[in-house]
């Protein structure tokens, strides 16, 4: 059972506790009343007025710069990682598919070249396929293919990019086999 005389004393001291906080109150909300300029000032309004535009609109370009560029920059970045998997991939498929191996080696490129172009790296990309053994389209061999993308930084002035690395380089390698009943 619970002690009514206890109950009364919880409520007593949280009612002198929210009197205490309610003069607290009053007097900071008084005394800052005291310190601000009266209403009909006319100097408060003419000392502040346009300002606050001014300063959103700098820091917000001082900020939007930056982040802009770190999503131009993230966003290549990213699709030369898909370039060089999906090139890398195609290229090994391309080879273990072919009749000879010197066909392997143009379906490669040529598939690697799609890859490629498909997210716009033509020139600065490369494709190389090795194989664990000769011939390469043996049952059951391995053929290794490696895509390698050299990524420009945007925007990077040629003055900067003589002294401070302005590229990439974003690689991908696939290994695929040789199919074992593959008559060739």
């Amino acid at each position: 059972m619970i002690d009514p005389h206890g109950r009364v004393a919880r409520v007593a001291r949280v009612a002198r506790v929210a009197r205490v906080a309610h003069r607290v109150r009053a007097a900071q909300a008084g005394g800052l009343a005291d310190r601000l300029p009266p209403t009909g000032d006319p100097s408060r309004g003419a000392r502040d007025e346009g300002r606050a535009i001014l300063e959103f609109i700098f820091l917000g370009i001082l900020l939007l710069i930056p982040l802009t560029y770190l999503v131009l920059t993230a966003a290549r970045l990213q699709a030369a990682s898909f370039s060089a998997s999906l090139a890398g991939r195609e290229a090994g498929r391309a080879f273990v598919t072919a009749p000879s191996d010197s066909e392997g080696y143009a379906r490669a490129r040529a598939a690697a070249a799609l890859a490629f172009s498909d997210f716009s790296f033509d020139s600065e990309a490369q494709v190389s396929v090795s194989c664990d053994g000769t011939p390469c389209l043996r049952p059951d061999g391995s053929v290794t293919s490696t895509a390698r993308i050299e990524v420009q930084l945007p925007l990077v002035p040629d003055f900067i990019a003589a002294h401070v690395p302005a590229s990439v380089t974003i690689s991908s390698t696939h290994v695929a086999s040789v199919d074992r009943f593959v008559a060739r």
